[in-house]
């Protein structure tokens, strides 16, 4: 049977790339039934001359398409609409012509989870003591050494390195991210399965629109971080809240959650885990709660997502393996990132795929942003293969460990019992709770402190459900000199006195002669 001739008219004056709108058109005519399971489609040269466009953007279309699921190419047969066995096909995205930001839907009916989209203010140091979470000690980062493995990397550069490279990655650079997720997080997998993304917040990205069709249910941890609400909002999917507890994710209200939302749990198909470092909580999943997730996970055939943003720091002796190192791992995606352990602007993630999701993983990546920056993941290669990574980690080990101590010794000395902290066993930040004020005082306590010249956070609008009963903020203690801890806390428990009425602080009687 020979190729169906598509109805495909392109707007050329638009703001939206061409194999986009072709991608969105051959969606909405199989949404439509005119195209239907099991039609061929023109070869791209055909549908290319058609349409009086390159080659190249038919494609680029396919390629998406294909890995959405939408269409299936065997060699020899060209390419077609898939059949049902292939899944329900996706709702058409919006054209990005039409992309002004939009507040995700409400799709799980959780009063209050989703805030309008707003661009986030970009973060510079300041004045004062700034306890922000997330930035590490980018002062004692070794740029020198650093910038000779950028020297190194253009130095062994020739004409094709300088080209386009793998989506997937620079080979030399998954090698070392293999080596490194095998000796740190008991991690075996072969570079093959190692995709580098830019950051770890795109193979968030990716993931979804590979795993979350119209109907089906994300589940995150409640409390988690904002940023992931709007990322999973964004899909065809509902995101469900679920709650933690000391032990981690409790996978045994999953189902009972999901239903409360008018969801069916079979649905499930993605759940996000911080488990080395839960965030905001910074709490650490026990094995028995592990155990518990991956079996019921492999169970229901979902897929977990397990984020370790925090992967090299943590200050305990005993270190659980990653999840996606135990057993049923081929459930498990481990994102990882340089981000923490290096700095922000380097832009490098990675994802430790299953090999059923490898494929799908690079079609899409592919066509998104074709690849990450080669000659940066080249000098990364190089810092890490040289040893300069392992130092580098090793000597923020140390310096993250006197500067938590010092937080916590001051938290401990100005509030005492008035004051209760979780997440110190790991990461770069702690969750702070000052038990002896009200809740209501939370946003006053941050204006009093930015007074003096302090600034926290709340950690309260990281809860969906069950917000905390006092003033509870996220305090970053990576970038901060001890000294500037020291002062920091006691300022801050300055602003608190003034917040809840009580006596300041006395300075000490003087010594008698």
């Amino acid at each position: 049977m020979g190729s169906v001739e598509l109805l495909i008219v392109l707007d050329r004056d638009g703001g939206a790339p061409l194999q986009q709108q072709v991608c969105d058109q051959v969606v909405a005519l199989v949404r439509s039934g005119q195209l239907r399971p099991g039609d061929p489609l023109p070869p791209s040269r055909e549908l290319a001359h058609q349409l009086d466009v390159s080659r190249t953007v038919v494609t680029r279309a396919y390629e998406l398409l294909r890995a959405r699921g939408v269409l299936t190419a065997r060699r020899g047969s060209g390419t077609s609409v898939a059949g049902p066995a292939r899944g329900a096909l996706p709702a058409p995205r919006p054209s990005p012509a039409a992309l002004a930001p939009q507040p995700p839907r409400p799709t799980d009916g959780a009063g209050g989870l989703w805030q309008p989209w707003e661009p986030p203010p970009t973060h510079r140091p300041g004045p004062g003591i700034d306890f922000r979470h997330g930035t590490p000690a980018l002062a004692d980062f070794p740029v020198a050494r650093w910038r000779q493995s950028l020297h190194a990397a253009y130095a062994r550069a020739d004409a094709a390195a300088l080209g386009y490279g793998p989506a997937e990655g620079s080979a030399a650079l998954r090698a070392e991210i293999a080596a490194l997720v095998r000796q740190s997080r008991a991690l075996d997998a072969s570079p093959d399965r190692v995709m580098v993304t830019g950051g770890a917040t795109q193979a968030l990205d990716i993931l979804t629109r590979i795993l979350v069709r119209q109907g089906d249910v994300v589940v995150i941890e409640d409390p988690s971080h904002t940023v992931l609400r709007q990322v999973f909002g964004c899909s065809e999917g509902a995101v469900v809240p679920v709650p933690v507890d000391e032990e981690g994710l409790r996978v045994a209200d999953i189902d009972a959650r999901v239903l409360a939302h008018g969801h069916d749990p079979a649905r499930v198909r993605l759940v996000y885990v911080t488990p080395s470092h839960q965030f905001p909580t910074g709490l650490i999943m026990s094995e028995a709660r592990r155990r518990q997730l991956l079996t019921w996970a492999h169970a229901r055939g979902a897929t977990v997502l397990e984020d370790d943003y925090h992967n090299e720091f943590t200050f305990t002796a005993e270190r659980l393996p990653a999840l996606a190192a135990e057993r049923h791992h081929d459930t498990v995606v481990y994102v990882g990132s340089f981000s923490k352990t290096l700095f922000p602007a380097l832009r490098i993630g990675y994802a430790v795929m299953p090999r059923r999701l490898v494929q799908p993983f690079l079609g899409i990546k592919w066509i998104t942003d074709r690849l990450t920056p080669t000659v940066a993941q080249e000098a990364l290669a190089d810092f890490i293969r040289t040893g300069a990574y392992a130092r580098h980690i090793s000597r923020m080990t140390r310096l993250y460990r006197q500067r938590r101590s010092r937080l916590l010794g001051a938290l401990y000395e100005h509030f005492g019992a008035g004051v209760r902290v979780s997440g110190e066993a790991a990461g770069l930040h702690v969750l702070v709770t000052l038990t002896g004020a009200d809740a209501r005082l939370e946003d006053t306590i941050v204006r009093l402190a930015a007074g003096r010249g302090v600034r926290v956070y709340p950690a309260s609008g990281y809860f969906v459900q069950d917000p905390p009963d006092h003033p509870t903020y996220l305090m970053g203690y990576a970038a901060l000199p001890a000294p500037r801890i020291t002062e920091g806390v006691a300022l801050l428990a300055d602003a608190v006195r003034e917040a809840t009425g009580r006596p300041r602080r006395l300075p000490p009687a003087p010594k008698a002669p």
